[in-house]
């Protein structure tokens, strides 16, 4: 089994990146908050000093000045100065610093005892002022910016996480194209050769029968070619009868197929089911889901298929009796390089999700799988 899984590392190292940067930010960041909080306590600590001192001064000391500064010069920790019968006597750096703004100022009051123990002044004659506060503006901003520097660093490896995802499947489409043009090129060359040869084979042999065997796989070839022009290039999608298309598709892969694997189909309860198809693409969508069944069930089982209609979609089911998909590679199967044979490159489903989706604008997926019980592929196509 082969699984391209080298860009999941990346992806894992871009996590652990932010990761360690949101810890370590929190972290340092955290620290310097403690430290910020006991610094802002201690200062109002020497602002209730100042308040106690010059509510008992006389007016006269000559340090008066020096402690109206300490109380003036706080314009960032919000307080609340409340008296002895919890009145309020002065509001300083809160968004209503007028006392009469109870209602307000109460509900902050609430607030600041939940965040900080008030700090209680004793006065000369007994009286008591309490002290209530909050952190200051600068350390709830330095509370909740490495939370903001977390999230820019999250968007920024999005946004290069879909910038490199976007440049990578932008890259493998061209590859894609490049690759499926040059094919189509290269296989016309042989093609209109052999077409020549059997001009000649049937004028010069009386072996017919042979001839129009030959001439069926020159056809198939043709198809091939066309199908690998088309890809990269928006399809034409003429009106087709599904039924008749999925006729064509199944009796070409029952030729080719093992007596020993059963068809059962009948699509009779929707004929004259027309939706808009390219043909030569589904065909091959079709046909490619069939010899993975064929392979599913080593050669001898039973492949169901039916088509079913809404009044705005086609749902094609094709149901195999075989070893099944565990639940875990459901997805991966339509990604490229997926592959569970000894050979191959893993292209065959992810082509058919592009042909589909991108094409048709359809979807296909796995509706059921079970191990050693069978799988179920649905595609949904748009009437």
């Amino acid at each position: 089994m082969k699984v391209y899984t080298y860009k999941n590392y990346w992806k894992l190292a871009l996590l652990l990146i932010a990761l360690v940067i949101g810890v370590l930010s929190l972290t340092y960041t955290n620290r310097l908050v403690k430290k910020m909080a006991i610094e802002e306590r201690k200062n109002m600590e020497i602002w209730a000093q100042a308040t106690s001192y010059l509510a008992d001064t006389d007016g006269q000391d000559e340090n008066l000045n020096f402690y109206y500064n300490i109380i003036t010069k706080n314009t960032t920790i919000p307080v609340i100065l409340c008296d002895e019968n919890d009145s309020i006597v002065a509001a300083l750096n809160t968004k209503e610093n007028i006392p009469e703004n109870r209602k307000f100022l109460r509900k902050l009051i609430f607030k600041m005892e939940e965040e900080h123990e008030p700090i209680v002044v004793d006065l000369l004659g007994g009286d008591i002022n309490t002290i209530y506060y909050e952190d200051s503006t600068i350390l709830k901003q330095l509370t909740i910016y490495p939370y903001v520097q977390l999230g820019v660093i999250t968007l920024f490896i999005l946004v290069a996480y879909f910038a490199f995802s976007y440049s990578r499947k932008a890259e493998q489409n061209k590859v894609w194209v490049g690759m499926s043009k040059e094919t189509a090129h290269q296989l016309g060359t042989p093609i209109s050769s052999l077409m020549a040869w059997l001009e000649i084979l049937e004028q010069t042999t009386e072996n017919h029968e042979y001839l129009q065997e030959m001439q069926k796989d020159i056809h198939r070839l043709e198809t091939i070619t066309d199908r690998f022009s088309k890809i990269g290039s928006a399809p034409e999608l003429p009106l087709s009868d599904l039924p008749k298309v999925m006729d064509q598709s199944i009796a070409y892969m029952k030729t080719r197929t093992s007596s020993n694997v059963v068809f059962e189909y009948s699509f009779t309860e929707v004929a004259d089911l027309i939706i808009p198809l390219s043909k030569s693409l589904f065909n091959w969508v079709i046909e490619n889901i069939i010899k993975n069944a064929v392979d599913a069930i080593g050669g001898k089982g039973t492949i169901t298929i039916s088509i079913a209609e809404t009044d705005s979609e086609a749902i094609i089911r094709i149901k195999d009796t075989g070893k099944g998909i565990s639940k875990s590679r459901q997805r991966t199967i339509f990604k490229p390089g997926y592959t569970s044979k000894e050979r191959g490159w893993g292209l065959g489903l992810s082509l058919a999700r592009r042909i589909i989706e991108q094409y048709h604008k359809g979807k296909i997926q796995v509706e059921y799988s079970e191990i050693n019980q069978g799988t179920t592929f649905k595609i949904t196509l748009p009437k």
